[in-house]
């Protein structure tokens, strides 16, 4: 009995192979979100200064003679070679300086104007988030179980009205007559919440319509798989069918693009704000490009891409987390 236990082999702790796996792609998707936000962060970069110098004078470019603009453009750092002035830029982004106004708010940091706007389309960006999700889930689940019915139908017809017709149409639309209809504000004001209505639907619109046709797309899909037909054959409702395998599994795909559409949204609608005079991030690089204030337009363009690749980063961990069928390493592991 000794020898036998003896003999035995011993047991050792199973390896956390899942918690590793997760850790290692975690990584490698930080490390490549990372690779292009420097790409992206360059690019914008170059691109810029391609652009016309005399976007850096503003009003003054035909009083200023040649003599002028070079001071002023040497004293700004254009006159180096592009990887002098690349480097310095990136000397400066490290340390948190986004560079200088030179027409919106002439020699003001670029840090101090945007900073106070990121509160106000952070305030319209989650409520138009969490009214896409409420809304969107709810028509797109709502039309996977009528589909081919009438109610189908008209949330589809929603979803190719909003997706097909240019959004300046019917957001002009709406801000001209549901403000009379409803008797709201036409513009936005910051001490009166009732003008915050309009603007808050009009950004989640969109949101609504692409939450629905995901989820009606992938509920349509699990419902024709060989499991849902097992579970009805069992004797399962059909609202147990739905909610407890259908949706939590079409829920899945949506997963991944759920960050990058909260954070797209909290930066700010381009458009709807300055529709509504929203003093936001999106309405600035609108105000930013139409008086061509190069650097502040760069450093608007720069934070709307980063949140992007930033978003796609964490929808890509957030979807791992939630479905372990997804392989994480060894062959077939990159997504």
């Amino acid at each position: 009995m000794a020898e036998s236990l003896s003999s035995a082999p011993e047991r050792r702790p199973e390896r956390p192979r899942a918690k590793a796996g997760l850790t290692a792609y975690t990584l490698r998707r930080a490390a490549q979100s990372l690779v292009t936000v420097f790409i992206v962060i360059t690019a914008v970069f170059l691109l810029m200064r391609l652009l016309p110098l005399e976007g850096y004078f503003g009003d003054d470019y035909d009083r200023l003679d040649d003599f002028q603009r070079q001071a002023i453009l040497r004293s700004l750092g254009l006159l180096d070679p592009w990887y002098v002035q690349l480097r310095n830029f990136y000397s400066g982004l490290l340390q948190g300086d986004l560079g200088t106004s030179i027409i919106y708010r002439p020699k003001v940091p670029v840090t101090r104007i945007v900073v106070p706007r990121i509160p106000v389309s952070a305030r319209f960006g989650l409520a138009a988030v969490g009214m896409g999700l409420v809304i969107g889930l709810t028509l797109g689940v709502l039309a996977a179980r009528e589909k081919g019915k009438i109610f189908d139908g008209v949330v589809q017809g929603y979803i190719v009205f909003v997706r097909a017709v240019p959004a300046v149409v019917y957001l002009l639309f709406i801000q001209l007559y549901a403000t009379q209809f409803f008797d709201l504000p036409i513009l936005y004001r910051a001490a009166n919440p009732r003008s915050w209505v309009l603007p808050a639907v009009s950004l989640s619109l969109g949101g609504i319509a692409s939450y629905a046709m995901w989820i009606r797309r992938f509920m349509v899909d699990e419902l024709n798989k060989d499991y849902i037909k097992l579970a009805r054959a069992k004797g399962m409702s059909n609202t147990s069918v739905m909610f407890k395998h259908v949706l939590r599994n079409a829920f899945v795909p949506m997963a991944q693009y759920l960050p990058t559409t909260l954070l797209l949204t909290i930066a700010g609608s381009l458009y709807i704000e300055s529709l509504y005079s929203i003093p936001g991030m999106g309405g600035l690089l609108i105000d930013a490009i139409a008086v061509q204030d190069n650097p502040l337009v760069q450093a608007l363009v720069l934070i709307f891409s980063s949140l992007g690749v930033f978003g796609l980063f964490a929808g890509d961990v957030l979807m791992a987390l939630i479905d372990p069928r997804i392989k994480l390493e060894g062959r077939g592991g990159a997504r």
